[in-house]
């Protein structure tokens, strides 16, 4: 077997979606890794923290000696049959730890030895995670960045699944971005999101010179929160305004909250618990904005859709949901945007409906 060596092209490692095998314990792999990385770990989360204050305590000599110590017959070959699995799945791939030190390097030292030689990532994880950061903040710089805006439920999102110039930013945190947006599954961590954001930014601007739209969002999606250089561009990118009749938008915001929503709890959970589930994220969401609606147009809504549920629940109708979305929309969510709006005039290129925002788009360019 041909011996690759190791890189420290962290661009091309991000732009070609390279698999890398992720040395480091669990605990720092859940604090944030990057989209193409699998945990493998040299150590597990107690026999880090054992290294690491034998480390500090008596230096490296002995902080190597306890890794063997710990690393008995029965774990090694459990870590080399994991890791040349890998190998054998990712031959183009690379694997890394922290700073591409000593883990990685004995990582590597046991896979060559066992016949699978595997390149490594000139300075692990810190480095390229420096890189990702670095990399953001130059590209928004120059970042030629339009936002698809709009009214809540107007479309936006599917704009930017039709869009190949896009960076789907509800995508990457996994959140709809409004009261109601959280997901089944949860959201990425916030480094976890950073760096897809970086990539994301990344492979837009290798691909294309033109605008790259993205979703008129708020700073925070959800529980994450976008870097500050991002939303600075944000502040000043133009504005492409989807316009989609309020018929239309409770057709899709009832789609996307209510009868695709739903399904996905009952598969998760079954019949039974998926629909007590689903009714308290939906009026728990309601709860969350109630001071905002005041007491009469949350007991109303609450009421509502109490009823709505039990109709989707018992006859799978989902219509009883229309009036209260229709409130929502026109009592609630119209008049922010317009506010909002209204801070930011001189800076709409386009205002149209869908059909056309995608006509217009397809040859839109900032340059």
């Amino acid at each position: 077997m041909t011996t690759r060596p190791d890189t420290e092209h962290y661009r091309d490692l991000f732009l070609n979606d390279v698999p890398m095998m992720d040395m480091r314990a669990p605990v720092e792999f859940h604090k944030g890794a990057f989209p193409c990385s699998e945990n493998i770990p040299l150590l597990d989360d107690k026999q880090r923290e054992a290294v690491g204050t034998c480390y500090k305590q008596k230096g490296q000599d002995a902080a190597i000696a306890l890794g063997w110590q710990l690393a008995t017959p029965d774990i090694r070959e459990q870590r080399l049959a994991a890791w040349q699995d890998f190998i054998r799945r990712h031959p183009n791939g690379y694997l890394y730890c922290f700073r591409g030190g000593l883990r990685s390097r004995l990582s590597q030292q046991l896979v060559g030895e066992a016949g699978s030689p595997y390149p490594l990532v000139t300075g692990g994880y810190k480095a390229m995670r420096r890189f990702l950061i670095d990399e953001l903040d130059q590209n928004c710089q120059t970042l030629p960045l339009t936002l698809v805006s709009g009214r809540t439920g107007s479309g936006k999102t599917l704009v930017i699944h039709e869009l190949a110039r896009a960076l789907d930013l509800e995508g990457l945190a996994n959140h709809r971005g409004s009261a109601f947006g959280r997901q089944l599954q949860p959201q990425p961590q916030q480094i976890d999101f950073e760096n897809s954001l970086s990539i994301a930014v990344m492979k837009q601007r290798a691909r294309h010179s033109q605008a790259i739209f993205a979703e008129d969002e708020g700073r925070m999606i959800g529980g994450v929160t976008l870097p500050m250089s991002f939303i600075a561009r944000m502040q000043q990118a133009p504005l492409a305004v989807l316009e989609t009749p309020i018929a239309e938008r409770i057709d899709i915001v009832l789609a996307d909250y209510i009868t695709g929503a739903y399904p996905q709890y009952t598969a998760e959970f079954g019949e039974a618990e998926g629909a007590l589930k689903f009714r308290e994220q939906i009026l728990g969401n309601l709860s969350r904005i109630r001071k905002r609606l005041g007491g009469e147009r949350f007991t109303q809504l609450h009421a509502e859709f109490s009823v709505a549920l039990e109709h989707l629940i018992n006859d799978n109708n989902a219509d009883g949901f229309r009036p209260g979305i229709a409130l929502l929309l026109s009592d609630y969510y119209d008049p922010m945007y317009d506010y909002q709006q209204g801070q930011r005039e001189g800076r709409e290129v386009f205002r149209g409906p869908r059909a056309e925002l995608l006509e217009w788009a397809e040859t839109y360019s900032m340059a």
